[in-house]
């Protein structure tokens, strides 16, 4: 089958291709740039902004039967309108230009940030509404994208939605080189009791669940029009999960800890701060949305994916290390995207440093 992949370059869109590839497919990719690691897998690119209709409406997309939607701008900071743009009109751009062609299945790739909230979320499943407050312009965009994509399942136009959560292995650019590059910095601080349970997933086995569940699509099974939460085998306690990760590098365990309260109403004096001088790079230190990431339980029944396509994590934490990966030259080039040093700082604006220093003082005494 001819198939697209949309940001096939990324981390999780290589492997989705890789896995495609192995099945005997004919698949291309469409991101902003050229990959030319794809190149070499003999994958076709296509360049395209999906949020520029116009730019859109030059591809000739008529002749493949399957999309895999995974581009997506990922963040806790930003411009809302950014968000916005790629992450829910790029989606809608590109159904509305493949619906009433000849494209069958539609695959996107979500988050379960979708539904998270305030509150713990421990073993839930796809019976969770929306929040009525999103605590990240990223989630909030991400779950106009899903509502959309759901509601566009047709009979001819079959769509499905999966949930993936912290996505790490070999090639990983984002989630363990940032935990490295905090941890040798002395950046890092364990935020709440380090008690809270969280899912992850390991690259490998979130491709194949996109695969698995297009397959599903393809046969007919009753997976048209659902979201699937997808992780390994069981979710792990985050902050031990850190502390493996930063050992295997000679780093001393996250000693420094933060409550969950303190943490939340730095985050939101931040944000307010960062809002009123306008500054979108770099991300705060501390957001109330990492507040609440880094301290609450959040992980989820997989039970509906492994009914309904077969939803099987081959690459289990038992038989992982998490040195499965060579992840050498990430940890050495990442930049520190979430610090921010004093000279940024002074430059945007002379009173900010006072004001966390006085914001300090005060959450001592929370």
């Amino acid at each position: 089958m001819k198939i697209l992949v949309t940001g096939g370059g990324g981390f999780l869109g290589t492997y989705i291709v890789r896995e495609l590839l192995k099945q005997g497919h004919n698949v291309s990719s469409v991101s902003r740039n050229e990959y030319p690691h794809l190149s070499e897998l003999g994958v076709k690119n296509l360049i395209c902004d999906l949020t520029n209709k116009e730019d859109l409406d030059k591809l000739d997309l008529s002749s493949y039967e399957a999309v895999f939607h995974v581009a997506a701008l990922a963040g806790v900071w930003g411009s809302y309108d950014k968000y916005y743009s790629i992450n829910f009109e790029g989606t809608k751009n590109l159904i509305e230009k493949i619906k009433n062609q000849n494209t069958k299945y539609f695959i996107y790739t979500s988050s379960p940030s979708v539904v998270f909230g305030e509150d713990n979320i421990e073993n839930g499943d796809e019976s969770i509404s929306y929040p009525t407050k999103f605590y990240t312009h990223y989630a909030k965009t991400k779950a106009l994208a899903e509502k959309f994509v759901l509601e566009s399942n047709e009979d001819f136009f079959k769509t499905t939605a999966l949930r993936p959560h912290l996505i790490w292995g070999p090639g990983d650019p984002h989630l363990i080189p940032r935990i490295i590059s905090k941890a040798r910095e002395n950046k890092l601080k364990q935020v709440g009791d380090g008690e809270n349970l969280v899912d992850i997933i390991y690259v490998e086995n979130a491709a194949n669940a996109h695969v698995d569940a297009f397959n599903a699509l393809v046969a007919e099974k009753s997976v048209s029009g659902k979201a699937y939460f997808i992780g390994q085998e069981r979710p792990v306690k985050i902050w031990q999960f850190i502390d493996d990760i930063v050992a295997l590098k000679n780093i001393k365990p996250i000693e420094s800890m933060i409550s969950f309260k303190k943490a939340f109403y730095i985050g939101w004096f931040l944000e307010i701060m960062f809002k009123v001088l306008g500054i979108l790079k770099p991300e705060p230190p501390m957001t109330r949305f990492v507040a609440l990431q880094l301290a609450k339980s959040h992980y989820f029944s997989h039970a509906n994916a492994i009914r309904d396509f077969g939803f099987n994590p081959k690459k289990m934490l038992t038989r992982l290390s998490y040195t499965d990966f060579d992840g050498t030259e990430f940890f050495s080039n990442t930049k520190n995207y979430n610090s921010i040093d004093d000279d940024m700082i002074k430059k945007y604006a002379p009173n900010v440093v006072e004001g966390v220093s006085k914001l300090s003082n005060w959450a001592k005494n929370l």
